[in-house]
């Protein structure tokens, strides 16, 4: 009973894909010629000068906040040759953070400083201002030998989280670096 079956639905199927009309491909149409020259001429013409944002201060705006020109003071080229007008920002990435730490903490349990301390500089990149980072790279700057660098990451440490769980040890270090001058 199911061969039977089958056979008239496969003859079904067949007959269905035949009888489909399937336009030549050897010959475009007029509009699709049309189609692809827009195309084409869109690819040549820019949208960029379409969807400029104007920037500029309104004409009076030195009346309504007298001190903007101070605040950004540097920010456009030509106003101090230290500054390209370019404002750079890190990229923020807590989940690439978490894993320089993670891999820090492997070179730490390991007595590789100098990698740790990599590790967890570039875990500071991505996650800027982070406690623990700061922590780390102090601990690894301290077994490295740099005092000063050592002493400014606990401080960091500290200014951020002043009563977190790693403090108490902070605050160790700091005295212990203290006494050792």
């Amino acid at each position: 009973m199911r061969i039977p079956f089958l056979i008239v639905v496969l003859a079904l199927l067949a007959t269905a894909l035949l009888a489909q009309d399937v336009p030549d491909k050897t010959a475009p149409d007029k509009a699709s010629a049309d189609q692809a020259a827009a195309r084409d001429g869109e690819a040549e013409a820019s949208s960029s000068q379409e969807t400029r944002i104007d920037i500029s201060p309104p004409k009076d705006d030195d009346k309504g906040h007298p001190y903007s020109k101070d605040a950004v003071a540097g920010l456009v080229p030509g106003d101090n040759p230290d500054t390209t007008g370019v404002q750079e920002f890190h990229p923020w990435s807590p989940l690439k953070a978490v894993k320089d730490l993670e891999v820090g903490d492997f070179y730490f349990k390991k007595k590789n400083y100098k990698a740790a301390l990599e590790r967890y500089k570039e875990a500071l990149y991505y996650k800027d201002g982070d406690a623990v980072s700061s922590f780390r790279v102090a601990e690894c700057e301290e077994k490295l030998g740099d005092k000063a660098e050592a002493r400014k990451y606990y401080e960091q440490y500290l200014k951020i989280l002043p009563d977190g769980p790693l403090a108490k040890n902070a605050h160790a270090s700091l005295d212990r670096m203290a006494k050792a001058q």
